[in-house]
């Protein structure tokens, strides 16, 4: 079933829908190269001209909330047959970008969308958006080694910027959980800065991005935010 013409020159943001009305007396507008009136509708695939111009109503922004399996590729072909993010958006037809990556081995909170500023504007280090992720690596990390990793560890792209520790926890093997947040997005971060104070990361799992948390999704589950997250989640950026 159709829309009115003029809620898609709404959506298209031409006017609000009674000045596309105006627009639509003024024989200003065409659908299939016939001259538009009032009262007609529009299907997917018609050709809506104004004063020659074609038309396309604006696409709605998607943005999801997925908490990626550990064993998935953030891309969209893998020339080796892995599971990649997009094997699970394959009934959606937008074509969607996922903000940031999490690494094979990594898994948790990771955001899709088709609004390619969105994604530009998350990514960018000048906002610092912070993420929250929880760790466990081998051993047992001392108080020097906690204090190196809020101060900042040498890696081989730099120093990395202050990083927050909330809580520390030793299991029954005697290794480490630990969870931090960092506002940087470099390639494989956390392992390489638990490298740097001597522990191998045996797990790594996102729980937070800027507002956002994982709640009650399970591993391979996702949601879509809604315009309060998307707007929390923009205020989140750091100007």
């Amino acid at each position: 079933m159709g829309e009115r013409l003029q809620k898609f020159m709404a959506s298209a943001g031409v006017a609000s829908r009674r000045a596309s009305e105006k627009l639509i007396e003024e024989g200003r507008v065409t659908v299939n190269g016939i001259v538009a009136t009032l009262g007609m509708s529009v299907e997917e695939g018609d050709k809506v001209l104004l004063d020659g111009r074609p038309l396309q109503a604006e696409q709605k922004r998607i943005v999801i909330l997925f908490y990626k399996p550990r064993g998935v590729i953030c891309s969209s072909i893998d020339p080796e047959g892995r599971r990649t993010v997009q094997d699970f958006f394959a009934e959606i037809p937008e074509r969607l970008y996922n903000i940031g990556r999490l690494d094979l081995n990594s898994e948790g909170l990771l955001l899709m969308t088709n609004d390619g500023d969105l994604c530009n504007k998350m990514t960018h280090p000048k906002f610092k958006v912070e993420k929250t992720y929880y760790a466990v690596c081998d051993g047992k990390l001392t108080a020097q080694q906690r204090a190196q990793l809020i101060n900042g560890v040498m890696l081989e792209d730099g120093m990395t910027a202050p990083a927050r520790i909330n809580y520390t926890t030793t299991n029954q093997k005697g290794d480490t959980g630990i969870s931090i947040t960092i506002h940087e997005g470099r390639n494989r971060q956390i392992r390489r800065m638990l490298e740097a104070v001597g522990h191998r990361t045996l797990r790594l799992k996102r729980e937070g991005y800027g507002p956002l948390t994982l709640g009650e999704l399970k591993s391979g589950e996702w949601r879509y935010l809604t315009d309060k997250e998307v707007d929390a989640l923009l205020r989140s950026a750091k100007q």
